[in-house]
């Protein structure tokens, strides 16, 4: 019982550490066909919940949603009004040190976005 006791603390322990890597601001450019982006978030990490924030089209700060953290994995949604249309974009990413990979579904579609963390 006691080697189960220290094995879940020894894994919460490494889920802080990951947690920790991801607070601040990342930055990148998403390449579309109509031109690339510039894409900001502001990640939060509270054990394995993230919160955040990213930029709209219009430049206004939106609030992620369903924010997780598991391991070195995140994921999170968005949702923006996009010329009067409701657009929602899952983001699934892995951390690695100062990068962050994501894999984005926007209407079905898969994008692939990297984000370097800010100093």
């Amino acid at each position: 019982m006691k080697f189960f006791s220290i094995a879940a603390g020894l894994l919460l322990a490494c889920v802080s550490v990951f947690a920790h890597d991801v607070d601040g601001k990342w930055s990148g450019v998403m390449s579309t066909p109509g031109g690339d982006n510039p894409v900001n978030f502001t990640f939060k990490a509270d054990g394995a919940k993230l919160t955040g924030t990213t930029s709209g089209p219009d430049g206004a700060e939106v609030k992620i949603a369903d924010g997780k953290i598991d391991g070195n994995n995140i994921s999170f949604t968005v949702s923006f009004d996009f010329q009067g249309m409701p657009l929602m974009i899952s983001y699934k990413g892995v951390v690695s040190g100062t990068e962050i990979k994501f894999t984005l579904d926007i209407f079905g579609m898969s994008f692939d976005l990297s984000v370097k963390k800010r100093t």
